[in-house]
């Protein structure tokens, strides 16, 4: 088995890490910086790095790109012009209406692994990532049966689980369950340094700045493709805040107790 990884972060890292671990897979990497491949043999995530991205993917029988999401239909586009007939390609961008529209070839299928830390770069990367995550796939209309079952298996040996999304409705629904968090994380963290930043922190400043700042370059190309759904997330979140700003403002003490209450209702229904 022969895998390919483009782009050499934590994510393609973990990914390398993960089929030469799992698979005794046979991994060549590629990455824009020749830093990041170095890296990645230094880690052991690769057994060699390329120079050329078409030297990289060559020969694989499955291609992995990891790279942000803005230069995604690009990227895809070059693997796709120098991989093998029989070989499969997919991403693990953050957004995937964008790259599935962009791409009309049966051997990709648009993914996205619900892994990751706030932490960046090869030298995080981790063979267990994956370990329980679900893993989104988004084919397009091109995409063939055979791509999505051989990539299906794939992340299936990585420990993760696979499931199927329409490219729109994923970027909608990470619009309320990634990128409006990132979004609030670094508003809380603005917000604080506004006020004066306090000696002590608590736990719920922690765990709710915990991603604040992640990736810059990564998580502005996020928030720019995916900008109509962010937008109408935080236009939503927005009426929500004045809600309470208004319970708050009449001092409605029964209103922000049912406030209260139903929000823990609804956190212990979700279960996680």
């Amino acid at each position: 088995m022969r895998v390919a990884v483009v782009g050499l972060g934590l994510i393609g890292g973990s990914i390398a890490l993960a089929a030469r671990e799992r698979l005794s897979a046979e991994v060549t990497g590629w990455d824009a910086d020749p830093s990041a491949i170095d890296a990645a043999v230094a880690r052991g995530a690769i057994a060699s790095g390329a120079g050329l991205l078409a030297s990289a993917v060559a020969e694989a029988d499955a291609v992995f790109a990891a790279a942000p999401v803005g230069v995604l239909p690009e990227l895809i586009a070059e693997v796709l012009a120098h991989a093998r007939a029989d070989a499969v390609v997919s991403d693990v961008g953050s957004t995937k209406r964008t790259i599935v529209e962009a791409v009309s070839d049966g051997r990709f299928i648009g993914g996205h692994p619900l892994a990751g830390a706030e932490t960046s770069g090869v030298q995080n990367a981790s063979a267990e990532l994956f370990e329980g995550s679900t893993w989104y796939l988004t084919p397009g209309a091109a995409t063939s049966a055979e791509a999505i079952a051989r990539v299906s298996a794939l992340i299936t040996s990585f420990g993760a689980d696979v499931a199927q999304i329409d490219a729109a409705e994923h970027d909608r629904l990470m619009a309320a369950v990634s990128h409006l968090p990132h979004v609030f994380a670094n508003v809380l963290l603005s917000h604080l340094l506004a006020v004066g930043a306090p000696t002590v922190l608590g736990p719920s400043f922690r765990d709710g700045t915990r991603v604040a700042g992640s990736n810059p370059a990564i998580w502005s190309s996020i928030y720019l493709d995916n900008r109509d759904e962010v937008v109408l997330a935080i236009d939503h979140a927005i009426d929500l805040l004045q809600a309470v700003r208004g319970d708050l403002d009449r001092a409605d003490s029964d209103a922000l107790l049912r406030w209260c209450e139903a929000a823990a209702e609804d956190r212990a229904r979700l279960g996680r």
